[in-house]
């Protein structure tokens, strides 16, 4: 495969005004995707954009909109909607293309553009690499006649359509009556329609992160900083806290004691209940290969798998697809709940907690204990130029840890998608071994770069 120029591991992300994210740049993702995506018949071809609420985003839009309209493709403009939002719409308004602006949990300073194709689905690293060539060819030819330019529209409805479906997500003869819930939905897409899907199925809602300016996306608030939902918690004595990050596809989950709880152990809340009532496939769950071993062990111990992919939570995505699961996530709060969504969607995971919780009558606390997690540490170590991961000593160092770990834990070493850093990631039921081992590696890495 060819060497990515513009994608990163999740569409294109950079600092706003700076390539990759200028708005000539935006226009040239515009002509080149929709060229792409135009099949060459007569009919009119449809795109739809969603955005969260940052301030460049009205610079993206508009660059995104003219490159689009210039090829001959429709626009739908929805304002700011989650990303999973603008998956669902895309199918649902049979769109060619889809289209989120936002740098997910950055803060405001980045932006960024990810493409869904009109199942839905984020794009593969193929077809980013035709839209990257076309981006660098001649973008004037191809262009439509002055009489087919593509016509703009903003679609108002679309927040409440989304809220509708999560809403269906959530089983119809529980109700949130009686709970109390703080939700911090990081200035971000979700600022509306979280607090107001929640408030709909009948819990009492303490909304904290629903007041964008443009610039306080993140800013001290949402998944990033979970202190800030645990404040809320303990504030509002609420049953429980959810966190969104900047375009509400992550979740984090507060206990009612202001505790955090990953998404490890989300995943397996989530999954035992499936199993329990019958409606987990695949026989298990799709994580990466940072979630806990203890994960891991947790799902054999009831019969059921944990298949790894890299990080991403496009990678799970595609394998959940290629082996039948339907439900699969990152630690980090990526939940993807293959029956309702196409992508992470951290509203649509919260319900599921929550419909745990009201069935079974117990504390999120209590809930929140489905594994003991084995000690784990990750240590970023940055290198100036060179590969050090083929460097002898730096593979005899990892050989070793390996051999340390071997039966008891594991060693994990890979380069990061968008910075010179090498993440040295150990787990195992020996912290100090793990320690130790993570030290000795993340030196050679330093010696080597």
């Amino acid at each position: 495969m060819g060497e990515r120029k513009y994608f990163g591991t999740d569409g294109i992300r950079g600092k706003a005004n700076a390539s990759p994210m200028t708005a000539e740049i935006a226009l040239r993702v515009g002509l080149a995707a929709g060229k792409l995506f135009m099949s060459g018949d007569d009919r009119r071809h449809l795109v739809v954009i969603g955005k969260d609420t940052r301030l460049s985003g009205y610079m993206i839009e508009p660059a995104l909109v003219a490159g689009f309209a210039s090829v001959g493709m429709d626009v739908r403009t929805f304002g700011p909607i989650p990303t999973p939002g603008v998956a669902m719409m895309t199918r649902s308004m049979r769109a060619d293309l889809g289209v989120m602006i936002s740098a997910s949990h950055n803060d405001y300073a980045d932006n960024g553009i990810k493409l869904f194709g009109p199942d839905g689905y984020k794009l593969s690293d193929e077809i980013e690499l035709k839209i990257e060539a076309l981006m660098d060819a001649g973008l004037d030819e191809g262009l439509a006649p002055s009489n087919r330019l593509g016509r703009v529209k903003r679609i108002d409805d679309a927040p409440p359509r989304y809220i509708e479906i999560a809403k269906a997500a959530f089983p119809r003869h529980l109700s949130l009556s009686g709970l109390r819930i703080a939700v911090d939905c990081a200035n971000g897409a979700g600022y509306r329609v979280a607090p107001t899907t929640l408030f709909e199925l009948g819990a009492e809602v303490c909304a904290v992160g629903v007041s964008p300016n443009g610039t306080n996306i993140n800013a001290e608030c949402g998944s990033t900083h979970p202190e800030t939902l645990a404040a809320a918690v303990k504030q509002y004595r609420a049953d429980i806290g959810i966190a969104l990050d900047g375009d509400a596809d992550r979740l984090i989950v507060c206990d009612e004691n202001g505790k955090v709880v990953d998404g490890d152990q989300i995943m397996a809340l989530i999954g035992r209940d499936w199993a329990r009532r019958g409606v987990l496939k695949g026989g298990g769950v799709v994580a990466t290969v940072m979630s806990n071993l203890g994960l891991e062990r947790a799902l054999k111990a009831d019969g059921l798998t944990l298949e790894r992919t890299k990080v991403g939570d496009r990678y799970v995505m595609e394998r959940m697809r290629s082996g039948g699961f339907n439900l699969g996530g990152e630690q980090s709060g990526h939940l993807i709940l293959h029956d309702h969504a196409t992508t992470g969607d951290g509203l649509m995971a919260a319900l599921q907690v929550l419909a745990v919780m009201v069935e079974s009558g117990k504390p999120m606390s209590e809930l929140a204990r489905q594994f003991a997690p084995v000690p784990q540490l990750l240590q970023n170590v940055r290198f100036t130029g060179g590969k050090p991961l083929e460097d002898a000593a730096v593979k005899a160092a990892i050989a070793e840890g390996e051999a340390a770990l071997n039966g008891s834990g594991r060693l994990l070493v890979r380069p990061s998608g968008t910075e010179k850093l090498i993440r040295v990631m150990a787990e195992g039921d020996d912290g100090a071994l793990v320690k130790r081992v993570v030290a000795d590696v993340s030196a050679a890495v330093k010696a080597a770069g």
